[in-house]
């Protein structure tokens, strides 16, 4: 997801129904912002809500809503699930296990979701026209003109032709019909390693705004840091990403990131999100430095996991049976 994830969020998907329109400036998947830049580190400061998608998935929503006390039980419920081997602690490997549990649940939820919803006839393939239609048939019916309306990265036009050359991607024997593996590689190219060439392609024409296949540093810098119309001085994390533009991104010196080079970016190669998360998170919360978790411990810490900010946002969600 994180590629995850991850990212997703991060959830940016663009998860239409049969019947929607789906607008424009929507995303239907975890896209680069997802795979690298729903930043660990913003503004040099730490983004808790990065280790709250992983550790909860979807239930960050949920968890974030709640009050203290009913976020720090429901904790305890999950820490009782994480580990495993019941030894009352949660080690590496379980904390691993389970972020990567979450991030797989999400995926599989979204493309249960979707597989329903253009597959009304049960049938154990989606054709390209179904899709087409269920999702874009609204075009069919619109003024050429309308068409290109928003930007250039969010027409209608430009996501239908984006779309169409996803799905040929995902369509790995060429029938024009997906299977239910091929369909989660279109809806979450970032998960798979078929899709990982078009993740690349789509990132590069996000940033590129001069329309050069390549990343310059200020296409770079640009779709991280708008700069206010004050001329004020960049923050001190521009000027570092800068510097890695610079001294790591951008490994041929030629000043900018080619294919090649916006893939080691966005997809590094032997990159373990899912262990790099929970070495985080044992670091973070492991007080007596034995390098796993008692329940107390992760407790303790319960707005580092769960994010619980809520004294002000009403009532909680609706509780789950599992809680």
């Amino acid at each position: 997801m994180f590629l995850l994830l991850l990212v997703s969020s991060i959830c940016l998907l663009f998860n239409c129904a049969v019947s929607a329109i789906p607008k424009p400036e929507e995303k239907r998947v975890l896209d680069h912002e997802i795979i690298n830049r729903v930043q660990h580190f913003q503004n040099d400061e730490h983004n808790k809500q990065y280790d709250h998608e992983a550790f909860l998935g979807e239930d960050a929503k949920t968890f974030d809503q709640l009050e203290p006390e009913e976020s720090r039980r429901r904790l305890g419920i999950i820490v009782d699930k994480i580990d495993t081997d019941k030894d009352n602690f949660v080690n590496l490997a379980e904390l691993k296990a389970w972020i990567q549990y979450t991030q797989r649940r999400y995926i599989d939820d979204d493309v249960n979701r979707q597989w329903k919803q253009h597959n009304m006839n049960g049938s154990d393939q989606i054709n390209w026209d179904t899709y087409r239609k269920n999702i874009y048939g609204f075009l069919d019916d619109m003024d050429p003109k309308e068409l290109d309306q928003g930007d250039e990265h969010n027409s209608y036009k430009h996501m239908l032709t984006r779309d169409r050359r996803r799905w040929s991607v995902a369509d790995r024997d060429g029938d024009d019909s997906l299977t239910r593996e091929e369909f989660t590689d279109f809806l979450h190219p970032e998960e798979s390693p078929y899709m990982r060439d078009i993740v690349v392609q789509e990132t590069i024409e996000d940033i590129d705004k001069d329309h050069n296949g390549k990343v310059s540093v200020e296409e770079y810098i640009g779709d991280m840091y708008r700069a206010s119309e004050d001329n004020e001085d960049e923050p001190e994390w521009v000027k570092h990403e800068r510097e890695t533009f610079n001294n790591f991104r951008d490994k041929d010196k030629d000043g900018f990131m080619d294919n090649q080079e916006v893939k080691d970016w966005i997809i590094p190669a032997d990159f373990d999100h899912a262990e790099a998360e929970a070495r985080h998170l044992i670091y973070e919360a492991d007080s007596d430095a034995d390098e796993k978790l008692t329940k107390e411990e992760i407790i303790e810490k319960y707005d580092l996991f769960v994010g619980s900010q809520a004294t002000d946002f009403g009532e909680a969600l609706t509780r789950h049976d599992e809680f």
